[in-house]
């Protein structure tokens, strides 16, 4: 089974790349499963029900997300209903939506994907290891292919998450802080790895937030409304190749392009 993940879609011009070459990239690299962090995608900041079905309509099978899917109220009634978009799964039971889900690839395979989000850093959540533990514990042993998306800030954290899980999950793979890391590898349990996979957006720019307006914060310390940047536009993502039968990565590497 070959996934491909998409970093963290950052707005309309994350969203238009992916719609102009997801379609390519999955015929160039026979690609199995599309998976994409969407917290970003609306404005970079949250998601909404209507780019959330835009994104589903490019061909991605899964989308995960972190602290900023709470970000627009009204993806809170979409979350139950629509179970591929998926939130933490370390937030409390009782809000919306769910943080795993099992799917079939376009061979039929099973995938378990699974989103947590760390806590150093970030919104006081439950234990991300503690819960993942729990999820593999009680996941349909069917699915052999398990990919885990860490939605974290520090590197620590999420390098720690990668030998927690390894020799159990596929992969595990971080998003959060926008800038790709030149760290993707496979464990030797067989678990593919990747600190943080990077933005799909506006690269001439702070993390995706036109410069200008980043500087002005970090300058006078003032409140400032953050919008999209403009301009040159890139697409990150990992591509990982993990045995349908034992669940083990074979190959994992970084992929990019421009638009």
């Amino acid at each position: 089974m070959k996934i491909l993940f998409i970093g963290d879609v950052f707005a309309s011009p994350g969203r238009r790349i992916v719609a102009q070459q997801l379609p390519r990239i999955v015929s160039s690299e026979a690609i199995d499963l599309v998976i994409a962090n969407a917290e970003n995608a609306a404005g970079g900041f949250g998601v909404t029900p209507a780019v959330a079905d835009e994104l589903f309509s490019y061909g991605i099978d899964v989308l995960t997300s972190g602290n900023h899917v709470w970000d627009k109220k009204e993806i809170y009634d979409y979350l139950p209903r629509q179970p591929r978009l998926l939130r933490p799964a370390n937030y409390p039971d009782e809000l919306p939506g769910q943080g795993s889900i099992v799917v079939n690839d376009r061979n039929g395979d099973r995938c378990a994907v699974i989103n947590l989000q760390g806590r150093a850093h970030m919104p006081a959540t439950e234990c991300p290891f503690r819960c993942g533990d729990r999820l593999l514990e009680s996941l349909d042993p069917s699915a052999k292919v398990r990919f885990v998306a860490f939605h974290a800030e520090a590197t620590s954290e999420k390098m720690a998450m990668g030998w927690h899980l390894d020799g159990r999950v596929s992969a595990v793979i971080g998003s959060h802080t926008h800038i790709p890391t030149a760290d993707t590898r496979i464990l030797p349990g067989g678990t593919a790895y990747q600190t943080d996979v990077g933005m799909t957006g506006p690269f001439d720019s702070i993390i995706g937030v036109d410069k200008q307006i980043v500087l002005r914060r970090f300058l006078t310390s003032l409140p400032v409304r953050m919008e999209a940047a403009k301009g040159a536009v890139e697409l990150h993502a990992v591509i990982i190749e993990a045995d349908s039968e034992t669940g083990k990565a074979v190959a994992a590497r970084a992929y990019s392009l421009k638009e």
